[in-house]
């Protein structure tokens, strides 16, 4: 298998497959301790996973994939993700989105092109009383329109 992973961060998996190799239920606990540690999960890490839980290759991805958290490219400095939950849509989170996709130059799941800014939806951030809601990295914003994610995506550039 040709890597694109460093050494280290195959070090990293690896001690995380040996770490959670004997807990019950251990592919979800495992995914989300490799994107907190290299910052997504790489698809050349999938035949180790399933070695090292006994599953087929299949079975992660298939894992990986359903979720929409998990990543499998890495994200840019900033990760911005839009509240895509009833509470929101039914506040103009839709025209947010349209509004952040055409300011940004991306869609959901892509980053900028000077990796400032990795776009995400997500299925409910839990502020559903100050929809439309917003988290870049871990901040939340709520009742955000256009002016306020114009501030918070120039603040985000401006520190990258």
């Amino acid at each position: 298998m040709v890597t694109t992973l460093t050494a280290v961060d195959l070090e990293k998996i690896q001690a995380h497959i040996t770490a959670h190799k004997d807990v019950p239920g251990a592919l979800l606990p495992l995914l989300h301790a490799i994107q907190d540690d290299i910052g997504y999960i790489p698809e050349e890490a999938y035949p180790l996973m399933a070695k090292g839980l006994a599953l087929s290759v299949a079975e992660v991805h298939g894992v990986v994939t359903f979720y929409h958290h998990f990543r499998t490219h890495p994200a840019g400095k900033h990760v911005l993700q839009v509240c895509r939950a009833e509470s929101c849509q039914a506040m103009g989170s839709e025209k947010l989105e349209a509004h952040i996709k055409s300011i940004l130059g991306i869609d959901f799941h892509q980053t900028t092109a000077d990796g400032a800014i990795t776009l995400e939806p997500v299925y409910c951030l839990g502020n559903c009383a100050c929809s439309p809601a917003v988290l870049i990295d871990e901040e939340l914003y709520g009742r955000v329109d256009s002016q306020k994610i114009d501030e918070i995506i120039q603040e985000a550039r401006s520190s990258s």
